[in-house]
């Protein structure tokens, strides 16, 4: 996941009312869109906001992403408005001895802090990539009784039925087609 350095916030520089910071860098998010080949389009600038609070084991993470965007329905692959509107809350754990920590074990992902210049630094990206992709929706339709698409033709059945023939089922039970069972 691409990252820009400048949206790495060094910890030891929080206060300890805390500090909140603004992300709002739409061509980051439009590169994490194609570089995971994700079809949805922005429709505005994604923003995070997050605050970071020290604790006395790590970072107390409380944010809010919001996004327009356009994404295909999951039924019929017709573009669908979304709107993101998400309130997030997450916890950075401090390693145990940071000053002898080895930089090595500091692998972008791992509760996104990374050990850059000899300071623990939180990747603001990895926080906002990650938020963005939890809130949108997994299965999204355009409306609630979606018709999806023709399995056989592809036409959109939410336009009108298609010209296929009438499924008639499997020919190998066609022999149980005309049973008739007795209620008791």
């Amino acid at each position: 996941m691409p990252t820009k350095n400048r949206f790495h916030i060094p910890l030891r520089d929080i206060p300890p009312e805390g500090k909140s910071f603004l992300m709002d860098d739409a061509g980051f998010f439009e590169q994490c869109l194609s570089e995971f080949h994700m079809d949805c389009r922005l429709t505005s600038t994604p923003q995070m906001e997050i605050t970071v609070l020290p604790m006395d084991e790590g970072w107390l993470l409380r944010g809010h992403i919001a996004a327009d965007c356009i994404v295909p329905c999951c039924r019929c692959a017709n573009d669908t408005p979304v709107r993101i509107d998400e309130a997030f809350e997450d916890y950075a754990q401090r390693p145990d001895d940071e000053e002898t920590a080895d930089p090595a074990q500091f692998q972008e992902g791992d509760d996104h802090i990374l050990f850059e210049h000899g300071a623990l630094m939180l990747d603001l990206p990895a926080i906002a990539w990650e938020q963005f992709a939890l809130a949108l929706p997994s299965n999204l339709l355009c409306k609630p009784d979606c018709k999806g698409l023709c399995p056989r033709c592809g036409a959109d059945l939410n336009k009108g039925p298609c010209s296929c023939p009438d499924d008639e089922g499997d020919p190998r039970l066609a022999v149980l087609r005309n049973l008739k069972v007795e209620k008791q």
